[in-house]
């Protein structure tokens, strides 16, 4: 069985470290403090765009065309989960896998197998 830490704790402490490396971040949509999902936007300075979702206890890239895509993405998601935070992180490229440094919400409570 596993736990997930709450959704706003989670997103302040990735702000802070992000933000601590220089990285601009900002809530783009608050959603619910304990359960929101989680959509993370990430936004270059030539204006190129990527955007990750939690997959399990991972991050993967949804696929999503340029800012009219990502609008449209963003906006079907926001329709189906009241509940979602959006976060934007500018960096300094889009392709750099920062999926990998984000950690995982999910802890594994269920020690005693």
């Amino acid at each position: 069985m596993g736990a997930r830490l709450k959704t706003g704790l989670w997103v302040r402490a990735v702000m802070r470290r992000i933000s601590s490396d220089g990285t601009s971040a900002m809530v783009l949509k608050k959603g619910d403090e304990d359960a929101g999902a989680v959509l993370i936007v990430l936004r270059d300075r030539d204006d190129n765009v990527a955007l990750l979702r939690e997959n399990g206890s991972d991050w993967i890239r949804a696929d999503v065309e340029g800012a009219a895509g990502l609008e449209d993405y963003l906006e079907r998601q926001r329709r189906y989960d009241p509940d979602l935070w959006v976060i934007e992180l500018e960096v300094r490229n889009v392709a750099t896998p920062l999926e990998r440094t984000l950690g995982s919400r999910r802890a594994d409570l269920d020690v005693m197998h």
